[in-house]
């Protein structure tokens, strides 16, 4: 009879435990998903007997497990697609607060644009506003006065004329393709006969740069500009090259073509505002080439497309004289026509220095043939002095080439190495001395 009683009560026992383990599952369930207010229901197995609890027991806690592992990564995703709508949300309100700082910018008045004359002080500032005149104006609290510079672009109060911000300067996209980036390859020691230039362009331009000291304890004033004058080929801008290798600063270079514009004030402008980046970028070096397009003598009666290339060459004048020689800005001109350039941009305080670049001298030839031809496989004994005293009255440039040409007759032979007579045709060839079809080119190549 006890025996039968307890086989009666062991499932009633298993009931009760299956029970309370359910009633535990799904309070941990309704915590895991606080949002579902139902009973979640769970298949129970119906135990017959003692004998099979265990394994129903097991059967139980497999299934359970197995959900509560997939809730877990339920909740691992809700979590994640949770911080992503958060970081848009975030990412929505940066921008509505964006568009309402414009629109409040957009609600105020509007601002006058002006220009830094001279700073007076350390609450007053001379600014320039076009086209209304110049004012005395006070200057705001949260602008920094030390930043504040002759030529700065600022903006003034409409009511109060009160100075509100400093604004970047505006520079054209094509003067500021004009700064050279990339440092050229050419040095002093691949120049050759141009000893006595290279002597006075380091005293105009990088002594002045590197150790402005010394013409401060002389007492004298720093040079502005020099001008580089001679025929073509002489190694004007192999010298302003060569200028921007050595120095430490920023180098600007301009073609004086690039600065005549068919629109009235274009040329000026951009005039203007390379100046304006060259003391953005103090010490800087600007390098003008084929100065003669506008720099040329003014005549009367001269037509529109004259007037305003006289109209470029009075602002290139203006900024010459207007910038200070504490600035660090050194100008260098270049021309093979200084016949007929104007008296006015040629006189002391605008050019200081006027460097000539005359026909090379034997020695001259010769030394710059041996400077073109050192990276050449030459044979024995080839005498570069008798081919620099065949060329006379021939640039480096020409030079240049008699090496040129005669590796490309060594070249269409098929050689690896350059002969005297390669040199002897190279120079006929360049002296137009000989026709092309004296010229032996029988092994060219097939």
């Amino acid at each position: 009879m006890h025996r039968s009683l307890r086989h009666q009560a062991a499932p009633s026992a298993f009931r009760r435990r299956v029970r309370r383990f359910e009633s535990a599952t799904t309070t941990i369930l309704r915590i895991l998903h606080p949002i579902s207010r139902h009973p979640i229901p769970i298949p129970i197995p119906i135990a017959a007997g003692t004998a099979t609890a265990a394994s129903h027991t097991m059967a139980l806690d497999s299934f359970f497990h197995n959900k509560i592992e997939s809730m877990k990564l339920e909740i691992i995703q809700g979590q994640a697609v949770l911080r992503r709508l958060e970081a848009q949300r975030n990412d929505y309100n940066s921008r509505v607060r964006l568009l309402r700082e414009e629109l409040g910018l957009l609600q105020q008045p509007g601002s006058y644009v002006g220009e830094v004359v001279k700073v007076m002080g350390t609450k007053k500032v001379l600014v320039k506003v076009h086209p209304e005149g110049k004012y005395v104006v006070d200057i705001s609290d949260n602008v920094d006065i030390s930043k504040l510079t002759v030529g700065k672009r600022v903006t003034l109060l409409s009511d109060s004329y009160k100075l509100e911000k400093m604004l970047p300067s505006s520079v054209d996209p094509l003067v500021s393709l004009m700064m050279v980036e990339k440092v050229p390859d050419s040095t002093y020691d691949m120049i050759g006969g141009l000893d006595q230039q290279i002597k006075e362009i380091k005293e105009v331009i990088e002594l002045g740069l590197q150790h402005p000291e010394l013409f401060e304890s002389l007492g004298i004033a720093q040079p502005k500009g020099v001008l580089l004058y001679g025929p073509p080929g002489t190694g004007k801008t192999l010298l302003a090259r060569a200028v921007a290798h050595h120095a430490d600063c920023k180098f600007i270079r301009v073609s004086g073509s690039e600065l005549v514009q068919k629109y009235i004030g274009e040329g000026s402008r951009m005039v203007r505002e390379l100046f304006v980046m060259a003391r953005e970028h103090a010490p800087s070096i600007i390098f003008m080439d084929e100065i003669d397009s506008i720099g040329s003598s003014r005549v009367e009666g001269s037509s529109g497309g004259d007037s305003e290339v006289q109209r470029t060459m009075l602002e290139l004048l203006n900024q010459l004289d207007g910038f200070e020689p504490t600035k660090n800005i050194k100008v260098i001109m270049a021309t093979n026509r200084l016949d007929i350039l104007d008296p006015a941009l040629l006189r002391p305080g605008r050019i200081d220095r006027k460097i000539e670049f005359p026909p090379p001298t034997v020695e001259a030839r010769a030394d710059i043939l041996r400077i073109h031809s050192r990276s050449m496989n030459l044979t024995r004994g080839i005498n570069l002095t008798k081919i620099a005293e065949k060329m006379n009255g021939c640039s480096g440039a020409e030079l240049k080439g008699v090496c040129t040409e005669a590796g490309m007759f060594a070249l269409r032979e098929r050689r690896v190495h350059v002969t005297q007579e390669d040199f002897d045709l190279a120079t006929a060839k360049v002296l137009n001395k000989h026709d092309d079809k004296e010229v032996s080119l029988g092994k060219l190549w097939k």
